[in-house]
């Protein structure tokens, strides 16, 4: 069935969507981290792009009438699901990790498995981002 998928052209890309409390606050601060760029704007929701691809959807907690998007008052957000960026620029993105004082929960490291460096940090409504660099980045 997958062959069948490709040979009709059709791709699929995931396009993750993340509720937040500030749709133009948690842009401001993805764009600042992920050295991305809105595509959309707007206090409800947002659309953000890197070279012209869609990398991150934000919408606003109770904008539109969305009831599996999940309940603002039932924290962690995201429980069990990371936003997960590679990056060639590893260094840099580190660099706009520290420059925006976000709460790093693992220093950048090394994970030998996965042979690229690491960055974890959560973002300002409280979801687990990691930034990790191209494979063999180490």
């Amino acid at each position: 069935m997958g062959s069948e998928r490709k040979e009709r052209g059709q791709t699929m890309e995931p396009q993750p969507l993340i509720a937040v409390a500030d749709v133009e606050a948690s842009s401001l601060w993805y764009q600042r981290l992920l050295g991305c760029e809105s595509g959309h704007g707007g206090p409800d929701y947002e659309r953000l792009v890197s070279d012209g691809r869609l990398i991150l959807q934000l919408h606003r907690w109770g904008a539109h009438d969305h009831p599996h998007m999940g309940d603002p008052a039932s924290k962690p957000y995201g429980n069990g699901v990371l936003l997960w960026f590679r990056t060639d620029g590893f260094d840099a993105a580190v660099g706009r990790v520290r420059g925006l004082g976000a709460d790093i929960l693992e220093e950048p490291h090394v994970n030998p498995n996965a042979r690229h460096r690491e960055c974890w940090l959560r973002d300002p409504d409280g979801y687990v981002v990691v930034l990790a660099g191209a494979e063999g980045d180490i």
